[in-house]
């Protein structure tokens, strides 16, 4: 019951990270001055960077993309091979290795950009998903779950 439970979080955490980093690493890409999410250019002076297009790139793929894949593959298990390219835990379904990664790469990402950039709202938001994603995911029942036999 607690396993369904926590599984169902996970989920939904990955949902909204996954949607949300689409969305804004999207808008971000198409308007890499940033004034589609209402970001100021002038917030990157303390980064490499001279727009929004190479981070907004980032965190389409890496914050967007990678939590939408892990979802898939938590929720349906598909044995691909391919995906154990990267997955550094052999006794585990690729899915939680990602999942791990996605909570992981989120906390880091955001951390980073507190460092690097203006303070923006949703980066406490975005932490507390990450450190979320990796509470429950590293949950007893949930990694028993993903144990491969």
């Amino acid at each position: 019951m607690m396993t369904r439970l926590f599984l169902y979080m996970l989920l939904g955490l990955h949902l909204f990270l996954g949607l949300g980093a689409l969305a804004g690493g999207g808008m971000l890409v198409l308007q890499p001055d940033g004034s589609l999410l209402g970001m100021e250019p002038g917030w990157l002076a303390q980064s490499p960077f001279s727009s929004y297009l190479i981070p907004g790139f980032i965190l389409f793929t890496c914050s967007g993309l990678l939590p939408l894949f892990s979802f898939v593959g938590l929720l349906f298990k598909p044995r691909w091979r391919w995906a154990n390219a990267l997955n550094i835990y052999p006794n585990r379904h690729w899915a939680w290795t990602y999942s791990l990664y996605s909570g992981i790469i989120v906390i880091t990402w955001i951390t980073v950009q507190m460092v690097m950039t203006q303070y923006f709202w949703l980066q406490p938001v975005m932490i507390f998903t990450g450190l979320l994603i990796v509470i429950f995911t590293l949950t007893p029942s949930i990694v028993k779950k993903f144990e491969l036999e």
